[in-house]
């Protein structure tokens, strides 16, 4: 055993965060810890990391255990190049190593630092740093790390892999990770996945990526009220398992309340309930009070209402041949698209590749190139922003959603503002708070609460899911599913895309965009296999026949009638109804049989077209997928 927590507790003011929380973990375990935003996960891993105390409890931790830590928010003011943020993982040594490896750059550039040089070395030699030179060497490549490059000058996601590879060079018997997918792309997502796969120490990690949690954990622990569960196996097997736990909890709960409401009943009859041979029922009932006093009622789920406004025409966005280059580069290279009322079209690529140009030309803020991009009419647009432009820091959480005024239109309906940032768990007393102080999580669902207060037939989601615990995430995938308007999404969480969207735009490289039906997991299916690499040296003849060169799964054709059939089967439907209703009433053919003949015919012509329509949409939904 690595460490062991036993009844550990902590409290900030009068609400408990752990309340007699127990927790071992054993070498080699991949450990996932789940629950609420502000629930008190990040608090445990820092109790676990040493670096806050609780109040009460004991912690028994194997003589010379190595944790290391990487942390939610990327510190302040950090900075330097790679390698000397990495390397300052090993401390003293590391601090050594970062200097030489400096002064052997500036020596390269011809600089005058031998002598310099000459004593980091010394240096080096007497901390017996070598192997750890190595260790800083091995984990820069192994996460694509350049160790020139400056820390302050790389984007978010980079800067957590560097993070990452301080906490790695350490060679730690426990590794803590608080949210570590956030910002990454999926392609960093799954390199990081193949290399905590391959980690030999035990891992403790908190995410919300159900994909990467799927993929790791051995064993989930779920706080949820102060109080830690252990569910041994995999992620599936803990959802069947906490949803059978909650049913049962409330059956209790339903059967004590029940027994307290008789018993309650009971005493408001007076005297006879104070005679001698009732004392003890007296007594059970104050118990049964403060029992009921002390119960902690499980936070509600967020609530969530989204106005689609009014209809937009039926082709929303048409892209022709669009291309856009930014100082030389290829960003967007001979686009083609059309995206029709009520497409939910993921965006997919790396970071930087240039995902939110696209989006940029598809709503038509940027003027392409060369080619053109059409909108549809009637079109209302709300746009969530990764970066939280929109929040002023310095308002409370109520004035960012209303503006100063005391209530808000929601789907048509007045609210007051209080009422409806409760539906996103806001407290009264939180809704009074400047923004500034509320975690990742909170600022996501206001910024949600914000978006979804303005009716918007097209919807543009730049990754809405950072941060947002995994309830909060499956509340929000069922009502993008039921939303009736168009949704562009950028997400690089995997079983987001995969619950939600309908067709997936993929940066391929040199600003090529393919497009796919379905989700991320369709895509991967659907994907031309890659190029095999160039080489030089020579090569004997294989035995096997050379491979077909890999083809799309559909021709450009066949994806644009695959795109239409929806808004062909929703037109036909429509008039196939309104044929029905037209027999139903018996004065709209009254004294005319030819009307009825004729209405009868169109009837069954309609109903043909539509088998057909439905037909020839499996056979390219099918031919999509096993392309």
């Amino acid at each position: 055993m690595l460490i062991n927590l036993r009844d550990i507790r902590l409290a900030y003011g009068h609400r408990p965060v752990l309340d007699g929380v127990d927790l071992a973990i054993d070498a080699g375990e991949r450990v996932a810890l789940v629950g609420r935003n502000g629930g008190g996960k990040s608090t445990l891993l820092r109790i676990v990391a040493g670096e806050i105390e609780p109040e009460d409890g004991g912690i028994e931790c194997r003589p010379g255990l190595r944790i290391a830590r990487l942390e939610q928010e990327v510190p302040r003011g950090l900075e330097g190049s790679v390698y000397q943020v990495v390397a300052a993982g090993l401390g003293d040594v590391g601090d050594t190593l970062a200097r030489f490896h400096d002064l052997a750059r500036r020596l390269g550039e011809g600089e005058d630092v031998g002598n310099a040089l000459a004593a980091a070395q010394a240096a080096v030699d007497a901390a017996d740093g070598w192997t750890l030179a190595q260790r800083v060497e091995t984990t820069l490549s192994r996460l694509g790390l350049p160790p020139e490059d400056r820390f302050e000058h790389l984007s978010g996601g980079r800067q957590r892999r560097v993070l990452l590879a301080r906490a790695l060079v350490r060679d730690p018997d426990l590794l803590l990770l608080d949210e570590p997918t956030n910002h990454l792309d999926i392609e960093s997502i799954a390199r990081l996945e193949e290399l905590l796969l391959g980690w030999h120490g035990a891992l403790l990690f908190i995410t919300h990526d159900r994909a990467f949690l799927r993929r790791l954990a051995t064993r989930i622990l779920d706080l949820d009220r102060g109080r830690l569960t252990s569910w041994p196996g995999d992620y599936d097997r803990y959802l069947a398992g906490k949803t059978k736990l909650l049913e049962d909890e409330a059956n209790a709960n339903a059967a004590f309340d029940k027994k307290l409401a008789q018993e309650e009943a009971w005493i408001r009859q007076g005297i006879k309930a104070r005679r001698t041979r009732n004392e003890g029922r007296v007594r059970a009932l104050k118990r049964m009070r403060e029992e009921r006093r002390a119960r902690r009622e499980r936070s509600g789920l967020a609530r969530i209402a989204m106005d689609s406004g009014e209809r937009s025409g039926k082709r929303v966005i048409v892209a022709e041949d669009v291309s856009y280059a930014w100082e030389g580069r290829p960003v967007v290279r001979d686009f083609s698209t059309v995206i029709q009322r009520g497409d939910k079209v993921g965006i997919v690529g790396p970071n930087g590749c240039g995902k939110t140009t696209l989006i940029r030309l598809l709503l038509g803020e940027l003027a392409p190139q060369s080619g053109r991009i059409e909108l549809g009419t009637n079109l209302e647009v709300a746009h969530f922003d990764q970066h939280r432009a929109a929040l002023d820091p310095d308002a409370t959480v109520a004035d960012n959603v209303a503006g100063g005024r005391s209530a808000v239109t929601v789907d048509g309906q007045s609210r007051h503002v209080m009422s409806y940032l409760q539906d996103f768990l806001f407290a009264p007393e939180r809704a009074r708070s400047p923004t500034r102080v509320l975690s990742g999580g909170e600022r996501n669902r206001l910024l949600l609460a914000r978006l979804f207060t303005r009716p918007a037939n097209l919807l543009v989601m730049d990754e809405p899911t950072n941060d947002l615990d995994i309830e909060t995430l499956e509340l929000l995938e069922e009502r993008l599913v039921a939303y009736e308007g168009t949704l562009l999404l950028v997400s690089h969480d995997r079983a987001f895309l995969d619950n939600v969207v309908t067709s997936t735009l993929v940066f391929e490289g040199d600003g090529r965009i393919g497009e796919y039906a379905g989700g991320y997991s369709d895509w991967l299916r659907q994907r031309p296999a890659p190029a095999p690499a160039d080489s030089t040296a020579p090569k004997k003849p294989r035995p096997s026949p050379k491979p077909a060169k890999p083809r799309p799964a559909l021709s450009a054709d066949q994806r644009k009638e695959l795109r239409a059939l929806p808004g062909r089967i929703e037109t036909l439907e429509t008039e196939i109804a309104e044929l029905q209703a037209g027999f139903a009433d018996p004065e709209r053919y009254a004294g005319n049989p030819d009307k009825i003949a004729e209405a009868g015919k169109r009837l069954s012509e309609l109903e043909a077209e539509l088998e057909t329509a439905f037909e020839r949409w499996e056979t390219l939904e099918n031919a999509a997928r096993s392309g």
